[in-house]
């Protein structure tokens, strides 16, 4: 609230709404003068009253001035709320504040797990039905089982997961322990049926495999021939070179 210190200037109304605002806070909540002594601070339209309202400030302790006028409103708002706890403090003690509330709310709505019924035949019975069918281990604990699941479906099995991996999805093969991907092989040839052209270039893969085994063996047999061409004995007794 934005007010000018003088009470005769053109924010008379918010200035006076400010003086019954102090006397306000000094009645009700602070109660530092006796009712006695308030009148000075009630008489909210002498013109002398800034004088009082300063006093007030020193007399409990308001390290503000009356310059200061927000600030001091601010301390003063402390103070009674301080002074209000102390009075009701066993009124107070037990209260939430609504943004703790509105989290632990958060919370049980975040983990919807919590409320199940773990013991129930039915529950246990679904959830090793689902266990059974994503094929997720068995665990002795049923609500450890659900978490899994809900881990699983949320990973991959939610309409975004199985876009991402239709995007992105390869086929392997593994062969002699390591994977091949398919869609990086070309099969040459289109049989109509996607099936049938994975399996076919299963079928090529493994054939050329085989070619190389036997160039292998081939390879192998030409170096040991060749290192006997080229290491010949000859017996003088057979008449004949080699071994």
């Amino acid at each position: 609230m934005t007010v000018d210190l003088c009470p005769m200037g053109p924010h008379r109304a918010d200035e006076t709404e400010f003086r019954n605002f102090i006397v306000w806070l000094e009645d009700q909540k602070i109660r530092h003068y006796k009712i006695e002594d308030r009148g000075n601070l009630r008489n909210i339209h002498s013109s002398d009253w800034p004088k009082f309202f300063e006093k007030y400030l020193r007399d409990v302790n308001c390290p503000f001035k009356i310059q200061d006028r927000q600030e001091a409103i601010d301390w003063l708002l402390g103070l009674a709320v301080r002074l209000e706890y102390g009075d009701n403090a066993e009124k107070y003690k037990d209260l939430v504040p609504d943004n703790t509330k509105n989290a632990d709310n958060a919370a049980k709505n975040a983990e919807p797990l919590i409320n199940l019924d773990v013991n129930n035949p039915d529950f246990k019975a679904g959830v090793m039905a689902l266990a059974n069918l994503l094929q997720i281990q068995r665990h002795d604990d049923y609500l450890v089982m659900l978490k899994a699941i809900r881990i699983l479906v949320q990973e991959r099995l939610t309409q975004d997961a199985v876009a991402k991996a239709n995007q992105t999805r390869e086929f392997y093969f593994v062969f002699k322990g390591l994977p091949v991907a398919l869609d990086k092989h070309i099969l040459g040839f289109d049989t109509g049926d996607a099936v049938l052209n994975e399996a076919a270039q299963i079928l090529r893969l493994l054939h050329i495999e085989e070619l190389r085994e036997l160039q292998t063996k081939i390879n192998e047999a030409i170096v040991a021939v060749q290192a006997i061409i080229a290491d010949p004995k000859t017996d003088h007794r057979l008449g004949k070179v080699g071994r």
